[in-house]
């Protein structure tokens, strides 16, 4: 199962930690930096992390799609547990692990691709061409996760509709070939404007902060590769993806959940958000940073064992 699967990975990661200085001691300090990630490296890592932090994911989702409620994160986990049980805190994980594996796997190959193109030895590489790289992969990435995606936020959205209004999708896949049969294939990308332009700007805010983070923290005499520079350069790549997208992650989901025809266009969703004043377009915004915290950790520590364990040196 996927928490099997994430308790696993946590394991696996705890004991490469432990065996770290053995592990230098078998191979040059020199060799281990230069170790490339593979390209589907970051796919693993992200859905690793997402078995981990998709309770609090569900828990954003509620909140940005209450219009005017006043329900905050704890009230909203309370009903929840209340109504359909501790498990019903992971509906939707299914899908959570589908649009990982297809945005989280494209955005991360192309980004790390073009990165040992620019760079075969790993040499720095300037902020700029960083940014237009997590950019170009962000965009392929958010178009090509949008179907899993948006039956990721129907499926955690289901448990506050009336019974009579709930899709009951049995699991990611038989939500997307429903949506196909009752809706059109098109709808399988509904949202896919705002899914594109939010995972432009959170591939710049992960991939390209981290990377220029860690890197000027190597610069410092304070920092090695190793936890402590993960730990941090990820933390703090996590807080500016989150305040980067939210206003679009807000709008993605409430694009995603909507009805046919509920909105004419993306002007219109813009308006009706806007009723509730400027602070509707950060509804969720703890949530999605106490999600998206641990989850930007979690897959970068997991992508920088598999990186540093199973990567392979240059050519």
């Amino acid at each position: 199962s996927a928490l099997w699967v994430a308790a696993t990975l946590l394991h696996l990661t705890s004991i490469e930690y432990c065996r770290r200085e053995d592990f230098t001691q078998r191979m040059s300090q020199d060799g281990e930096k230069k170790r490339m990630g593979r390209w589907y490296f970051g796919g693993l890592g992200s859905a690793g992390a997402a078995c981990c932090t998709h309770p609090l994911d569900l828990l954003k989702v509620h909140l940005q799609t209450q219009q005017g409620g006043k329900i905050g994160i704890v009230g909203q986990t309370v009903q929840i547990v209340k109504g359909q049980g501790v498990l019903a805190l992971y509906n939707g994980l299914s899908a959570s692990l589908v649009r990982q594996l297809t945005y989280s796997t494209t955005r991360f190959a192309i980004y790390e691709m073009a990165k040992q193109q620019v760079s075969p030895n790993g040499e720095a590489v300037p902020f700029i061409q960083r940014l237009a790289m997590a950019a170009v992969a962000g965009a392929c990435g958010g178009f090509v996760g949008t179907p899993g995606d948006m039956v990721n936020v129907r499926m955690q959205n289901d448990i506050k509709l009336p019974v009579d209004q709930r899709r009951n999708y049995r699991h990611a896949i038989d939500g997307m070939i429903r949506v196909a049969k009752e809706e059109g294939f098109a709808k399988l990308f509904s949202g896919a404007n705002w899914a594109t332009m939010r995972a432009v700007l959170m591939t710049i805010g992960q991939l390209c902060f981290y990377d220029q983070v860690k890197q000027t923290l190597l610069e410092t005499p304070y920092f090695e590769d190793n936890l402590a520079l993960h730990f941090t350069s990820s933390l703090a790549a996590g807080a500016i993806a989150t305040t980067m997208t939210q206003p679009l992650d807000v709008l993605k989901t409430r694009s995603m959940n909507a009805k046919p025809g509920e909105f004419k266009s993306s002007m219109d969703l813009v308006r009706y958000t806007a009723k509730n004043g400027p602070l509707a377009f950060y509804k969720g915004y703890i949530p999605a940073f106490a999600r998206l915290g641990p989850q930007t950790i979690l897959t970068f520590v997991f992508f920088e064992q598999l990186r540093i364990n199973f990567g392979h040196l240059p050519k």
